[in-house]
């Protein structure tokens, strides 16, 4: 975050919005156990106040896409950017990431924003 953007968020609570988009479809049953063993990698943390996963719900326009289509979305809720800056070094996390992209490679987005609501 620069300065600029360091003024303008107030501090508080900051989420972590991820859009996980695998390559190619995975059973749902696969998708399942990628979304508990990430959820417990940052709950087990203690990084995290939350954390939300759910699968993404394909309509038709997702066809149309102009990216990628997501297989799902998480969201971390941390208390502060020290706590969000911490998810990227917490132990276990290149191992999860290492293990899935070489069973089903994936790419993810993410946005840091405060509370939408």
């Amino acid at each position: 975050m620069d300065e600029r953007e360091k003024r303008l968020f107030c501090g508080g609570m900051i989420h972590h919005t991820m859009i996980v988009a695998f390559d190619n479809p995975i059973p749902a049953s696969e998708l399942d156990q990628y979304l508990k063993e990430f959820e417990e990698l940052v709950t087990g943390s203690g990084l995290v106040e939350s954390v939300a996963a759910r699968h993404h719900i394909r309509v038709p326009g997702d066809d149309h896409a102009p990216v990628a289509t997501a297989s799902a979305i998480l969201q971390l809720s941390l208390t502060d950017l020290d706590a969000l800056n911490a998810t990227f070094t917490m132990p276990g996390a290149v191992d999860l990431i290492k293990r899935w992209q070489g069973r089903h490679p994936y790419k993810v987005v993410w946005a840091n924003h405060e509370p939408l609501a």
